[in-house]
């Protein structure tokens, strides 16, 4: 059984304790050694120096000085999933082992009103959900603090600040950015994995700045984002968000809609997008157009990189609903059994029958909604015909609950990854069987339920959990109809922990109780969540309070 003493700092040990040295048989040592020469020339110890030895003499032991930068550069695998990949380092470096594996410097690139930040968010909340350590480092935050104004209409900086010609103000943005840089940079350098670079970026000159400053740091991949919007119906969704930024607080609408363009003038006639003359720098980019509908990748290198790549091409803006909830109750959830295949009570049958109605009211509802919203002229995307999708585990008692449901109106499918953690020797046990036959295994699950791996062939921790569930993330993003998920109490904490940007922390902990429905509908702006308790009497879902 693998248990996790080591901090999160370190998520390439996470998997267990450090393996013991690999014995090396003498005959390779021997075969490895090289031999002594009389010619100078082919001497192993060079510069001209010759030596001689007898053939009882014993192999030099002097070698060359341990080098850090070298061992840096010499990994040949790039895959460093958390809780998955074991890094093995000298002993020389296992104090700063938290400086290694990939780390990853996201820049990106883009005119203001462009989607980044909704797209700097998402990246954010996926690969923290990963267990990468990722934070966002926003340069427009970072000026308005060291501002103190320009002018007297409660903006930080009127339009004039972003004009090219001003050269006080370039040199102001230009410092600003380097200022967010160096903060990153020293994040990595005490763990972290991912930094993300959040600002416009949109010339040569200021990406070529940035990139001067990290060929300092050889442990740092880089990778450009850049999003790119022509869609005029988001663009006047996003031109009507970000007049309620800090910079526009206070100042009358319409005052704000003018200064706000003038400043996307401004950074129109500088703005040059990646292309030809950035690829000979020799970096890796991707090019996100109109959210995703087309994607331009170059030069990506590197497991992480490729990671985020696949992700931001599968989501979109569509509205729709992703209803969540665990099965019905079923015979083991009676006497506090863990794992198993046990089929539902008569009470989990009821509640399979009221969950089917209650969906199909909602679906009903919804659409109603959207065709107002459509009708409107408020709507992202256009109004087509939805069937809604149905996932369930493999398991008897999520398919038994999705039994009132007609495959002819619903896309009912059975998916082995959203089965329940699989509890090992512990399978079949309750909790209290757990303590009293495996004292050890209690105590180290209640101290870290995230990193403890249930003991046995097959037992699983809450990361595997989270590396087997990553496809279906990628398709549930990439998904435009509404969708039901009905799952297990750890695969439902792991889901809701992705979709409502829950700390990793609080999430093994987070209290997900039977005949409870989840509804968390994505936004551009963020995520509205709802949370039905099913009533008995009425046999009918309340909505309650969704707190985290």
């Amino acid at each position: 059984m693998q248990k996790d003493p080591l901090p999160f700092t370190s998520p390439l040990l996470s998997v267990g304790a450090r393996p013991d040295p690999v014995p090396v048989p003498s005959a390779t040592v021997a075969a490895a050694t090289p031999r002594a020469t009389n010619n100078a020339n082919n001497s192993p110890l060079g510069n001209g120096v010759s030596t001689q030895t007898s053939p009882q003499a014993t192999p030099p032991t002097h070698t060359e000085p341990f080098s850090v930068s070298a061992f840096r550069r010499r990994s040949l695998c790039s895959i460093d999933q958390p809780g998955v990949v074991m890094t093995r380092l000298p002993q020389e470096l296992e104090d700063s082992q938290h400086e290694f594996g990939s780390k990853l410097v996201v820049i990106m690139v883009g005119l203001p009103a462009r989607g980044k930040s909704y797209l700097v968010k998402k990246l954010q909340r996926y690969l923290t959900w990963l267990q990468y350590d990722t934070k966002v480092f926003n340069v427009g935050n970072r000026r308005r603090i060291a501002s103190k104004g320009d002018n007297r209409n409660g903006t930080s900086h009127s339009h004039a600040f972003f004009d090219p010609k001003n050269r006080a103000a370039k040199e102001i943005r230009d410092e600003l950015a380097l200022e967010s840089l160096e903060e990153l940079i020293a994040w990595l350098k005490q763990g972290g994995r991912v930094g993300i670079h959040d600002a416009t970026n949109s010339s040569r000159e200021r990406r070529k700045l940035l990139l001067n400053r990290l060929e300092a740091e050889p442990n740092c991949r880089v990778l450009f984002i850049e999003s790119i919007c022509t869609d005029p119906v988001v663009l006047a969704h996003n031109l009507t968000m970000k007049l309620s930024s800090p910079d526009y607080k206070d100042m009358d609408e319409k005052q704000a809609r003018d200064d706000f363009r003038k400043r996307l003038e401004n950074y129109e006639r500088a703005y040059q997008t990646l292309g030809e003359e950035d690829e000979e720098d020799g970096i890796q980019y991707c090019k996100l157009i109109n959210v995703g509908k087309k994607v331009i990748a170059y030069n990506i290198q590197g497991y992480l990189a490729g990671q985020c790549i696949f992700y931001l091409m599968n989501f979109n803006l569509s509205p729709r609903c992703i209803w969540l909830t665990r099965h019905g109750e079923s015979a083991d959830n009676l006497v506090g059994k863990i794992g198993g295949d046990a089929p539902l009570s008569a009470r989990g049958k009821r509640y399979g029958e009221c969950l089917s109605r209650f969906i199909q009211h909602q679906r009903q509802e919804n659409e109603r909604a959207r065709r107002v919203e459509v009708e409107a002229g408020m709507a992202i995307s256009p109004l087509r015909e939805r069937t809604v999708a149905v996932w369930t585990s493999m398991l008897t008692r999520t398919k038994e609950t999705v039994e009132g449901f007609d495959p002819k109106e619903y896309d009912i499918k059975h998916i082995r990854f959203l089965n329940e953690i699989y509890a090992g020797i512990c399978e079949g046990l309750s909790y209290s069987q757990i303590q009293n036959e495996y004292p050890e295994e209690f105590e180290a699950r209640r101290v870290n339920k995230l990193f403890y791996r249930y003991p046995g062939m097959g037992g699983e921790s809450y990361l595997d959990v989270i590396q087997r569930l990553n496809p279906l993330i990628i398709e549930l993003e990439r998904m435009t109809s509404d969708l039901l998920i009905v799952t297990h109490r750890v695969v439902l904490r792991i889901l809701l922990g992705y979709l409502m940007d829950i700390d990793r922390s609080k999430m093994p902990e987070m209290d997900v109780h039977l005949h409870t429905l989840y509804c968390v509908e994505p936004k551009p702006h963020g995520t509205v969540v709802k949370k039905y308790r099913w009533d008995e009497e009425l046999d009918w879902f309340v909505e309650e309070p969704a707190d985290k």
